[in-house]
């Protein structure tokens, strides 16, 4: 059947996957590694932390870029944007989805970024003040922007429909996964969406430290979010891509896979510090599920956005139980294997529909909830139906978004 005379449904639904993570290289490698509870944490590894008051994060360091990447891309392009480039590759191989046969402006791409190339930048600069302004390469002009790997990403695979980034630190992927939800109920075929992050250099970890939220605990185990212990986060760099379609599309062209739908979003904004009004967390949950036309008791699990500082940490866990009831649902934060992300909520979607693929919940490592928190807190891999999840991040200013993501329905499990 020509996909040219299918009906769109106006339903997004993941048709792949593309995951780059400090515990795995791969979908199914990052996969089973965080169902064993294996932490991608360590010593970094990328420059010499010693001066510095973080010296564990979350390295990919199986990574090689020239297996991934182009040669003439490595030396126009950062590390984040490598780890893009790899991520939407293996999300287009996974969806067997080629552009090229898709009409011409349909296939998309929207990623999210907050630190953009920072290491590239940081090079650049670096020959600036060492050797002057005529050994600045003229790839600095691009290469550290927050839409490089957008544009890179549409570049190499003739992607021409709407292209876009969403800068909003974590809260942001998931803004650019609703995004591509829009784009698929107007007319795009196809959308590269997620995010990827590399911000450990010296300058991207100094950046980082401005916000006053890393741990500085000398262990790879200190990232503890809802922990009495909790003392802020560890960073860590990857991400994940995932491929967008109209389900009806999908079905028609017979991608393999479907994952799960983007069923519900919503964004709100904190107010000001020192208002007497609340969070907007909550609001971002309740929004989102109304959007999904879903109640709180549909929700099967929630992966959270666990930023491991104790006040936001108490902020979280009193929207969830206010929405939820105390331990009403069980809770999980996978990102504790990882670290955390500028665009780590994409890796959170990615791993909410590898949940709902397989009915497992994966573990949150090395935390004991404290009990004011009232969590349900996943500790080890919980198996049963999972059909409903819902992805919740915040961003350094007071962005709040959620995602829900749900089981396809039967019509759309099994390619046409």
């Amino acid at each position: 059947m020509s996909t040219d005379t299918v009906q769109a449904t106006g339903t997004a639904v993941v048709t792949g996957l593309g995951v780059v993570a400090p515990n795995g290289l791969g979908t199914e490698a990052y996969w089973s590694a965080t169902l064993e509870g294996r932490s991608g944490i360590g010593p970094i590894t990328r420059f010499d932390p010693s001066s510095y008051p973080v010296r564990f994060a979350g390295e990919v360091s199986d990574f090689v870029t020239a297996e991934h990447v182009p040669s003439r891309l490595i030396s126009q392009t950062d590390h984040w944007t490598h780890m893009g480039l790899a991520a939407a590759e293996m999300a287009l191989r996974d969806a067997q989805a080629d552009p090229a046969e898709l009409p011409e402006y349909t296939a998309a791409v929207v990623t999210a970024s907050s630190s953009g190339g920072t290491e590239f930048g940081q090079n650049e600069i670096s020959r600036l003040w060492s050797k002057g302004p005529q050994w600045v390469g003229a790839y600095q002009s691009i290469a550290w922007f927050y839409a490089a790997t957008t544009g890179q990403i549409s570049i190499r695979h003739g992607m021409r429909g709407p292209c876009g980034v969403i800068v909003a630190e974590q809260a942001g992927a998931l803004d650019a996964v609703a995004q591509a939800r829009r784009l698929v109920r107007s007319d795009a075929r196809l959308i590269v969406t997620g995010g990827t992050d590399a911000s450990l250099c010296p300058y991207g970890l100094t950046a980082q430290l401005s916000n006053r939220m890393l741990t500085r605990v000398p262990d790879p185990g200190a990232y503890r979010p809802f922990d009495e212990r909790a003392t802020g986060y560890l960073p860590g760099e990857g991400g994940a891509m995932m491929i967008v379609e109209d389900s009806g599309h999908a079905a028609a062209r017979g991608a393999p896979h479907r994952y799960g739908e983007i069923a519900g979003h919503a964004a709100t904004f904190d107010p000001p510090p020192g208002s007497d009004r609340p969070p907007a967390l909550r609001r971002a949950i309740e929004l989102a599920l109304a959007d999904a036309g879903l109640a709180p008791s549909d929700v099967d699990v929630v992966f959270a956005d666990a930023a491991g500082v104790p006040e936001l940490d108490r902020i979280e866990a009193r929207a969830l139980a206010e929405v939820f009831g105390p331990r009403g649902v069980p809770v999980t934060a996978p990102k504790t294997m990882t670290g955390r992300m500028y665009a780590g909520a994409a890796l959170d979607v990615a791993t909410a529909l590898l949940s709902i693929r397989d009915g497992v919940i994966p573990p949150t490592v090395g935390v004991r909830p404290a009990a004011e928190h009232r969590l349900d807190l996943v500790a080890e891999p919980r198996s049963g139906t999972v059909r409903t999840a819902l992805v919740v991040a915040r961003g350094y200013g007071g962005f709040n978004s959620a995602l829900v993501v749900r089981a396809p329905r039967e019509d759309d499990r099994s390619p046409a």
